[in-house]
């Protein structure tokens, strides 16, 4: 069998291995039995470094005769749950038409496979890595972060300080932003926070058939337009921001290339442009919110007592959680909605893309990817990396897989899936980065 067949075969194994998580989780088995597999399938890895297990998230510890700070490689290995029509069993790991299709082929099972494999492959060679390794997978981080969370703390409390925490992230993509030719690893060194609000309004309710006016769903809909359509929150062009306009520039030809490259200069034109341009970009300039969820009354001829919604926000770092709240709510206010903060979120910074850290990730990807860019970015979603702020300075999130759009469509869609030419770089990025951290 050729590398590629070898690391396609462990890939599906682990894809064939459901491992759903649930924010009311009833069992724990499916998740100890994947660890069961990954000790089969990694076993110098597992039989080397000392294993930590915090109710189905995972903890190994390399050691070295190293005294500099040691380096964290994360990736979850829980799922979402996997509905819809595929083209194959959604946890089948089937290998054809030169991909390996299933859930968690991207999100995170590939990555995490990438990272252990590169492990196993320099202890069978008897190289020792530069400093301490830590490989931490989550089974939570699609729920409630529980995982991450608790063992940032836990390493907090024993003292450790990280060189560099690499998690999930960005991958390789070409054009990010329209007009920008070229492939551009996109690595993500800061996340937005997430909270999670909800708003209601409420009534004597009555009968359908004399409502009164501004009932409490047609206050939550006038509420909601009015967020849709008004700058509540302040745009902002960060120096993360303003270096990955910069970079992406370099691939743009005309005007709108000229105006990336001078970016600082021409800050307060873009934040009012840029979203008219790229909606993702214009993401990573302020707070945004989202309505996901609503309910009013149980019957159809019936006004609600009371009536909700549920809105994620996503805070920008200038304007942060605590102001981005306060505004919402001084909105909400004046349509005579009351807010409930369900979870404030948690507040991590922005890492420095001009640290040594960030050039080492450079560094890994020109190896195994020569022809392509990085650019940093904030992340708009969030990952188990947030938590490591507490722990390092360099939290970094980027996995090292060439993508198209419809394959990061299919994360957490359907006909999830992963270009099997991926696997080999994959491997060798991260052994450099053991290697030569």
């Amino acid at each position: 069998m050729t590398k590629t067949e070898i690391y396609a075969s462990k890939l599906s194994e682990m894809i064939q291995h459901p491992t759903v998580s649930a924010k009311k989780q009833e069992s724990a088995k499916h998740f100890s039995d994947f660890r069961q597999l990954l000790s089969r399938l990694f076993p110098k890895v597992f039989r080397v470094s000392e294993l930590e297990d915090t109710d189905g998230s995972l903890l190994l510890h390399l050691k070295t005769e190293s005294k500099a700070e040691p380096i964290m490689l994360m990736n979850h290995h829980d799922v979402v749950e996997a509905s819809g029509s595929w083209r194959y069993p959604p946890f089948s790991g089937e290998i054809t038409e030169g991909r390996i299709w299933g859930r968690g082929a991207l999100d995170t099972k590939g990555g995490l496979f990438a990272m252990l494999q590169a492990a196993e492959e320099l202890l069978e060679d008897g190289i020792t890595p530069s400093r301490d390794v830590y490989f931490l997978s989550t089974c939570n981080e699609e729920t409630s972060g529980e995982g991450a969370e608790r063992i940032s703390a836990i390493l907090l409390e024993r003292g450790l300080r990280f060189y560099m925490v690499l998690d999930e992230g960005g991958m390789i993509v070409s054009e990010p932003i329209a007009g920008a030719k070229g492939n551009y690893a996109m690595v993500g060194v800061g996340e937005k926070g997430c909270a999670d609000l909800k708003f209601i309004a409420r009534s004597d309710g009555g009968h359908a058939s004399t409502p009164g006016k501004n009932t409490p769903l047609v206050r939550l809909g006038k509420f909601m337009a009015e967020v849709d359509k008004k700058t509540l929150f302040q745009s902002k062009l960060s120096p993360t921001v303003s270096a990955m306009l910069s970079t992406v520039s370099t691939g743009m030809r005309g005007i709108l290339g000229t105006v990336l490259r001078h970016n600082r200069l021409l800050s307060p034109l873009l934040t009012i442009a840029i979203p008219s341009v790229s909606p993702t970009a214009a993401a990573m300039l302020r707070t945004t919110v989202a309505f996901t969820m609503a309910g009013g009354s149980d019957g159809t001829n019936v006004l609600p007592h009371e009536a909700w919604v549920i809105g994620n926000m996503r805070y920008s770092h200038h304007e942060g959680g605590e102001a981005s709240i306060a505004a919402i709510t001084k909105l909400a206010k004046k349509h005579g909605i009351e807010v409930e903060v369900l979870d404030r979120g948690f507040d991590s910074p922005i890492s420095d893309h001009r640290s040594e850290a960030f050039a080492l990730i450079n560094r890994a990807i020109q190896s195994s990817f020569p022809d392509v860019t990085t650019s940093p970015y904030i992340m708009t979603g969030a990952s188990d990396c947030r938590f490591m702020s507490r722990i390092s300075d360099n939290c970094l999130r980027f996995t090292p897989f060439t993508v198209e759009s419809k394959q990061l469509d299919s994360i957490h869609g359907t006909n999830e899936n992963l270009s099997l030419s991926c696997l080999v770089p994959a491997v060798n990025f991260y052994k450099f980065i053991i290697t030569e951290a």
